[in-house]
C-alpha cells in the first residue's frame, strides 16, 4: 500500500488529536440522555474491561431478525491499543484473539504504535488513508461517515476485514484511534449484515458515549458519537447503491459465500 504522498500540515495535525488525545476510563457514570437510551438495551457485560483501551467490548449478544444470536467472544471492537498494559494483553490472548485489524492511517500507527497479544496476527486495513483527498473528513465527521461509504479505498478495507472474519480460525479485533468512527460503521455494517435490527445496530453504536465517558475537550472525533452520524453513511448507502444489500454486493463485494462463511462462524 503506497504511503509516499503528501501530507498537508493540517491532516498531520488531525491524525495528531486522534493518535494522541487522551481517552478516558469508562468510570460507571450516570450516563446523558442518549448513552441512556443505549445503556437500557444493553442485556449482557460487553466490557473487556481493559485498563488501557475503555473502548473494548464484544460485539456478540445480539438477537436476530430469525432468532438466531450473534456468538460472543468471536468479533472484539477496540479503541487504539498503544496503551495496552501486560494484563490486557493476556486477557486478549486467553480470550483467543488470532487476528488484529488496524483501521488508522499511517501517521496514527506511527504515532501510536499496537501492542498484539502473543500469538496474534496483525492486519493493516487503512479505511481512509488511501486517499490523500479524505484526510479532511478526520475533522469533520459527517464527511467521514460520508466518505466511509463513498470511497472504494474504504470499501475495500471493510472488505477486507469482513474476509478475514469469516477466515480466521480464532477472534478477530478490530480498532481504529478512539474505537467509535472506523470501528462504528464496520461493527454497524457487520451486525446489519448479519440480521441485527436498526435499534441495535444504532443502541452499540451509542455505546462508545458510555465507554468513553470523560471531560469533553469539543473535538468531535474525540468526544464520542452523534445518532446522526451513523445516519449519514446508511443515508449515503441508500443514495448510492439503493439498499444495503446491493451496498455488501456491489460496494463491499462480498460473495454469497462471503456471507454464509460470515453467518456460520458468528450466528448460533
Amino acid at each position: 500500500m503506497p504511503n509516499g504522498f503528501a501530507r498537508p500540515a493540517a491532516t498531520v495535525a488531525c491524525a495528531f488529536l486522534i493518535a494522541c488525545a487522551p481517552v478516558p476510563a469508562f468510570a460507571g457514570g450516570i450516563p446523558t440522555t442518549d448513552q441512556g437510551v443505549a445503556a437500557a438495551q444493553v442485556v449482557v457485560d460487553r466490557s473487556l474491561h481493559l485498563e488501557g483501551a475503555s473502548n473494548a467490548r464484544d460485539v456478540g449478544g445480539y438477537r436476530t431478525s430469525d432468532g438466531r444470536t450473534v456468538r460472543m467472544g468471536q468479533v472484539f471492537r477496540t479503541n487504539a491499543l498503544d496503551k495496552l498494559t501486560p494484563s490486557d494483553l493476556a486477557v486478549l490472548h486467553q480470550r483467543g484473539v488470532a487476528s488484529v485489524d488496524d483501521f488508522r492511517t499511517v501517521v496514527e500507527r506511527a504515532m501510536s504504535p499496537d501492542r498484539i497479544p502473543e500469538g496474534a496476527r496483525s492486519n493493516w486495513f487503512d479505511v481512509i488513508g488511501t486517499n490523500p483527498a479524505n484526510f479532511p473528513a478526520l475533522a469533520d465527521m459527517p464527511s467521514m461517515y460520508t466518505v466511509m461509504v463513498s470511497d472504494p479505498g474504504a470499501s475495500r478495507a471493510f472488505h477486507d476485514a469482513l474476509a478475514n472474519i469469516a477466515d480466521t480460525d480464532g477472534a478477530v479485533l478490530y480498532h481504529c484511534s478512539a474505537g467509535k468512527d472506523r470501528t462504528g460503521w464496520m461493527t454497524a455494517v457487520l451486525l446489519t449484515l448479519l440480521g441485527v435490527s436498526r435499534e441495535d445496530v444504532n443502541a452499540d453504536y451509542m455505546l462508545s458515549n458510555q465507554y468513553l465517558a470523560g471531560p469533553r475537550t469539543g473535538i468531535a472525533f474525540v468526544d464520542g458519537v452523534e445518532q446522526s452520524w451513523l445516519d449519514t453513511s446508511f443515508a449515503t448507502v441508500e443514495r448510492i447503491y439503493g439498499s444495503f444489500d446491493n451496498y455488501v454486493r456491489d460496494g463491499l463485494q462480498l460473495s454469497q459465500d462471503d456471507i454464509a462463511r460470515l453467518e456460520d462462524k458468528l450466528l448460533a
